[in-house]
């Protein structure tokens, strides 16, 4: 990975020396920060590990080629685009660890070139695997005339009437093309005389057309791309065809607003939405046999530089491998996994009971159902008849996620319905403010959050009306009310009827539906952007200043990202008092461990598996006065301090040892997992027990907890049943 130069006379490994360690006082040396768009990158080339290892199944090696294609996209849409912006309007300004913009995207071109020759590197051998198992992933000039002619047929009658050739010459302009389209280009004539003429063909992928064509009833597949650049005689009959080259575009998802300005939030991000399909395009990716000529002229015509001109030998746009993982072969697929229901709401019928009798409840997903414990919560509040009141923030959600419908349930079962929704949510705006007008519809109080804050938090409030009279419950969760991600993400949430907690719900939604005094009197949550900073660089600073050898300080953070600057010098000073800290970070990481003097305390390690890691705890050892907390902030400056988030304590003995089983899972070598070194690089750990990885491991004892729970209720004595007339 490409760091800031770094020398030993400068940063003294731990190894190296231990004992005369030098103390660093500066702890705004660029150098001691690693940069936020390359860490981010490293972690999709430990991504791309999944797809290389020959113990993950077949299927799922092309998914993880998928996610990574994916994921780079992304990165250029979102940060590359991002950079482009800041250099076109003359910015300068050099990040925490000393890099200006156009810096970072060399330096990130540079990455990003090497982690896709790996990529094409695999492919090739994953489909040779492929064909042991006897499915095929061919070209058309390939197949028997027979086969020819049924994907032929296939495309004739199924998507031929889709396609629409446009001619690129003099009287007809270069074209429009669409984010993440693939296209041909074709150059051709209407006899060996004539001038050359081009047009650009699109691949109409998506809206029920594969990018894989099923060839007869077997398990052969051909790339769409292909099928059409074979058949060319079908768009342009009579015509020569002097060469058909295949390019994919990438275009900046970063649009200027003025929400200052704007009378109608909605319509602005309508509006954005409808600019985003417009907006610049950062990348184009090519063949790398395509015409010299024509590979400039391209560029030329869509605006890039020849840096911007990226190559892919053979398939491109493989973030469409991820569908075609989805093959229905068990064999060749992780074993299955089924959540399970949590053991203290499988015997209760009343959700609220349960919370009221027994205490809070932690859930850990995907382990534990969504469906039966979020959606259930939900699905309870809407048709119980002592709740009064429903309200709840909305950043993602699904359309197979019930959450939509309950809501309109309870507003027409006479509930009060109030719903924050985040209409900035990143590709998901449209889908925003479809949910947004369903439920405006349905008589729901739809908000938009705080003026230039995003409501990222994860929080329900249900106000219901007990025999003591109004009792709020409440959820909080670290991921979206979003039953997809709820199956392959690793999200916990917290089911309470704690009053405080609830107290301050009320006063953060208070706070969500005006945006008036933000600075408000909570006692238990942390929330952003007021309050959770500062909170937490007490806490760090406070481990700091209790350590001693009798009682050694120990902060343990997992999160999916470590980017704010004043957080990571706060961990650097509590290293250099002694404390202990693991932490657990996905993707980003500015922090450099292992470094004598500054962070030979440090540990960072990241978890990378079947399921995305997405859960946040924050441990504090507090002199044994153990602290911990969940919500949906990572320690990044624009969660931090230009979003709208919270921590929720996780109190009683209970389920913070679940919580101290989850992190001792992650943290335990003998899983295997990815160690950071000082310089950004990582080393896989290969532990005792590598087989069985940690997600394999939660797996497991959530299923234990649920045989454990099953067994003792079969074993409870039967008694009178006493009825709480109470209730």
């Amino acid at each position: 990975m490409a760091t800031a130069s770094i020398t030993t006379e400068h940063l003294s490994v731990v190894s190296e020396a231990p004992d005369v360690s030098p103390r660093y006082e500066n702890l705004d040396d660029p150098e001691l920060f690693l940069n936020r768009e390359l860490t981010w990158l490293e972690f999709n080339r430990r991504v791309l590990h999944e797809a290389q290892d020959n113990q993950t199944p077949l299927l799922e090696r092309f998914k993880f080629i998928g996610i990574v294609s994916s994921n780079l996209d992304e990165f250029f849409m979102k940060r590359i685009g991002g950079l482009k912006q800041q250099v076109g309007a003359g910015i300068m300004d050099l990040t925490v660890d000393g890099r200006s913009p156009v810096q970072q995207i060399e330096e990130s071109y540079q990455l990003v070139r090497k982690i896709e020759a790996q990529r094409e590197l695999l492919v090739p051998k994953l489909v040779e695997l492929l064909a042991k198992e006897d499915i095929h992933l061919t070209t058309y000039d390939t197949l028997n005339d027979d086969d020819k002619e049924v994907v032929r047929n296939f495309y004739i009658e199924n998507i031929y009437p889709l396609v629409t050739p446009q001619a690129v010459d003099s009287a007809h302009p270069f074209p429009f093309i669409s984010n993440l389209s693939l296209n041909l280009l074709v150059t051709l004539r209407h006899s060996e005389e004539d001038e050359p003429l081009r047009a650009r063909v699109k691949v109409p992928t998506g809206l029920g057309i594969p990018r894989f064509i099923q060839v007869g009833e077997g398990n052969t597949f051909v790339a769409l791309e292909n099928v059409m650049s074979n058949n060319l005689d079908l768009l342009f009959p009579k015509m020569q065809i002097d060469a058909c080259e295949l390019f994919h575009v990438t275009r900046n998802a970063n649009t200027a607003r003025d929400e200052d300005r704007a009378d109608d939030l909605l319509a602005v991000i309508e509006s954005e939405v409808r600019h985003r399909k417009f907006a610049q395009i950062v990348r184009v990716v090519v063949q790398p046999d395509m015409d010299e000529f024509r590979r400039g002229q391209l560029a030329a015509e869509l605006g890039l530089e020849e840096d911007d001109v990226f190559e892919a030998r053979g398939l491109m746009a493989t973030r469409d491998f991820i569908g075609f993982s989805e093959l229905e072969i068990p064999t060749l697929h992780d074993a299955p996994h089924y959540s399970i229901d949590h053991p203290r709401l499988v015997h209760m019928p009343n959700i609220f009971h349960a919370l009221r009798e027994s205490g809070s409840i932690l859930l850990q997903h995907p382990y534990e159902s969504f469906t039966t414990s979020v959606e259930r919560f939900l699905r309870e509040a809407s048709r119980d008849h002592k709740v009064r009141a429903i309200k709840m923030t909305l950043y993602r959600t699904s359309g197979d996620s019930k959450v939509i419908d309950y809501l309109i349930d309870a507003a027409q079962n006479g509930k009060q319905v109030a719903v924050v929704v985040e209409l900035k949510a990143r590709f998901d705006e449209a889908a925003n403010i479809r949910w947004a007008s369903r439920m405006e519809e349905a008589g729901i109080h739809v908000t938009y959050g705080v003026m230039d804050l995003k409501t990222h938090c994860k929080v329900i409030l249900v106000v219901r009306n007990d025999y003591s009279g109004l009792r709020r419950y409440v959820h909080i969760g670290t991921g979206n009310y979003h039953a997809g991600n709820a199956r392959i993400y690793t999200d916990l949430g917290l089911l309470t009827c704690d009053q405080t907690i609830g107290q301050d719900m009320t006063e953060l939604f208070n706070y969500l539906t005006t945006g008036y005094t933000p600075k408000r009197d909570y006692r238990k949550i942390l929330p952003a952007p007021k309050l959770l900073k500062r909170s937490l660089l007490e806490k760090v600073q406070r481990e700091a200043d209790s350590h001693s050898a009798e009682s050694p300080g120990l902060i343990q953070i997992k999160i999916n990202a470590l980017e704010d600057a004043d957080i990571c010098k706060a961990l650097y000073r509590a290293s250099q008092a002694g404390v202990k800290i693991d932490l657990i970070v996905r993707d980003t990481c500015r922090l450099r461990p292992g470094i004598a003097g500054l962070s030979d305390n440090i540990r960072v390690i990241s978890v990378i598996g079947r399921f995305l890691e997405h859960s946040r705890i924050y441990y504090f050892k507090n002199q044994d006065n153990p602290e911990y907390f969940i919500g949906s902030a990572d320690s990044m400056q624009r969660n931090l301090e230009n979003r709208v988030e919270v921590l929720a304590p996780v109190e009683g003995p209970e389920l913070q040892a679940e919580l101290r089983a989850i992190l001792d899972t992650l943290l335990s070598d003998a899983h295997g997992v990815w160690q950071m070194n000082h310089d950004g690089s990582y080393t896989l750990l290969a532990g005792k027990d590598a087989s069985v990885s940690s997600q394999q491991a939660l797996i497991q004892k959530a299923v234990n907890r649920h045989r454990e729970s099953t067994r003792l209720k079969r074993r409870k004595p039967q008694g009178a049943k006493r009825r709480n007339i109470r209730r």
